[in-house]
């Protein structure tokens, strides 16, 4: 059965925010928040531990553009960045991406834990 494309090599320009030469700034197909963007590298990669030094910066970059755009458009109250790296992890597209999503005041009851609420049962620690 052949490989179905990676979306991300193939993106429609309405999804495109921005970018730099070696990387994009994607608006989330299925955002959990307004504004939810993706922060992708322009190569194909799958995990954040294969791309060069020179790609790190770059995505980096994007990432601190991406938030300084949305602080001024959408004002969110705090923010969750994340990368799942590997399908262990949850990664459902085999291209590297970075999530940035805008929190809001009372967008959920109770936010503590953040990120450590990807295993459910350990992220309850207080």
């Amino acid at each position: 059965m052949p490989t179905p494309p990676c979306p991300f090599c193939h993106l429609p320009p309405e999804r495109i925010a921005g970018g730099n030469a070696l990387g994009l700034i994607v608006r989330d197909a299925y955002p959990v928040s307004p504004g939810h963007t993706l922060i992708i590298p322009r190569r194909h990669v799958g995990s954040f531990f294969e791309i060069t030094p020179d790609e790190r910066a770059a995505l980096l970059a994007l990432l601190d553009e991406a938030r300084e755009g949305l602080a001024r458009s959408h004002q969110p109250a705090a923010w969750n960045i994340g990368i799942n790296d590997g399908p262990a992890a949850g990664q459902t597209v085999p291209h590297l991406h970075i999530h940035l999503i805008p929190r809001y005041a009372g967008d959920v009851e109770d936010p503590r834990g953040g990120v450590r609420w990807v295993v459910a049962g350990k992220a309850r620690y207080w």
